[in-house]
């Protein structure tokens, strides 16, 4: 007995407790804490429905005039040379305006009477203003800090910008328009644009600050349906704006006038996005005196430049010969001695 008891106890065997746990975690599932929760399956799409019409109907509009991405800033008598892109790339949009465009405008295709389209306009201006009644209007629209405001740019007024023009005067009877850069060259040709495509009247003008209103008996459910431009288009190729011998000159007098211009001193130094109002008087001015001025166009870019130019020669008027390092060189051209 005292043998059976000083005898050490034999370990318990181990391979039968690793068999049960092997077997029992075999047949059972292994549920771990903070286990994923399966996500739903996705619906699948449905497929498009074939019954809508993929070809809408061409919008129509009444306005008697061509569509143009801008009316003051283009000359409709100008014939381009070229195309950047093709004409069948419609700004509106494919399918989506009942005119075909042309590369430059989209042409009206029932012509209505001019006289039929200034009674309308008479009709819906009503009644003039009185002097109060203007007084009062100028007073509400004419500050900084008026809501009902339209930027006009480089591009002058443009097509989208009638559509503008008239959401504005859903809730208000004017806006107030801030010109600014080259359109501001001519504001007569602006004030006209705006008057003719819109319909309103100007009864405030001060600098680059207009005031367009809308008409006593203008209804905003009856306005005009104006088609908007998707895109701007690529502006068509024109002939050459500055000629390698000037009109009336030689060769050789031609590159003595575009010296001495470059050497001269600027009659004016422009910044970008200017107000050029008082340009056209003071070149003219300019040229009582001199034969050929240079106008410092530094920062106001190439495409700019040769705007100013083109507008120069029509107003004042005047022959650009140079266009060099955002310099313009102007030449008054020949005149009689009287």
């Amino acid at each position: 007995m005292h043998k059976l008891l000083s005898r050490p106890l034999s370990n318990p065997p181990k391979h039968s407790f690793s068999c049960f746990f092997s077997h029992s975690v075999s047949k059972t599932t292994y549920d771990p804490p903070f286990s994923p929760i399966s996500k739903p399956p996705k619906p699948k799409p449905k497929p498009p429905d074939p019954s809508p019409n993929r070809n809408p109907t061409p919008i129509k509009s009444s306005l008697p005039f061509d569509f143009r991405h801008s009316y003051s800033e283009t000359d409709p008598t100008l014939e381009p040379i070229g195309f950047r892109e093709p004409k069948r790339f419609s700004p509106f949009g494919p399918g989506r305006l009942d005119r075909e465009w042309t590369g430059t405008s989209a042409p009206v295709r029932d012509e209505v009477g001019s006289c039929l389209v200034e009674e309308e306009r008479i009709r819906v201006l009503g009644d003039p203003l009185t002097e109060e009644e203007i007084e009062e209007l100028v007073e509400k629209y004419r500050h900084s800090d008026c809501a009902r405001q339209i930027n006009l740019g480089k591009n002058g007024v443009t097509h989208n910008m009638l559509d503008d023009i008239h959401n504005h005067w859903k809730r208000a009877e004017a806006v107030r328009i801030k010109c600014l850069g080259v359109p501001t060259l001519d504001m007569d040709n602006v004030c006209f644009h705006l008057e003719e495509k819109s319909g309103g009247k100007i009864i405030y003008r001060h600098i680059n600050i207009l005031i367009l209103y809308r008409g006593r008996n203008y209804d905003p459910q009856n306005r005009p349906v104006i088609p908007l431009m998707l895109w701007k288009p690529y502006a068509p190729i024109y002939p050459k704006l500055v000629k390698n011998v000037a009109d009336g000159l030689t060769f050789e007098e031609t590159m003595e006038m575009r010296n001495r211009g470059l050497h001269s001193p600027a009659l004016m130094k422009l910044t970008r996005n200017g107000v050029y109002v008082n340009m056209v008087a003071r070149v003219r001015e300019a040229f009582e005196t001199e034969e050929v001025i240079r106008l410092d166009c530094t920062h106001v870019g190439t495409s700019d430049c040769k705007r100013i130019g083109v507008k120069l020669r029509d107003l004042v008027p005047c022959v650009p010969i140079l266009f060099k390092d955002e310099q313009i060189i102007l030449w008054r051209g020949k005149r009689d001695k009287e």
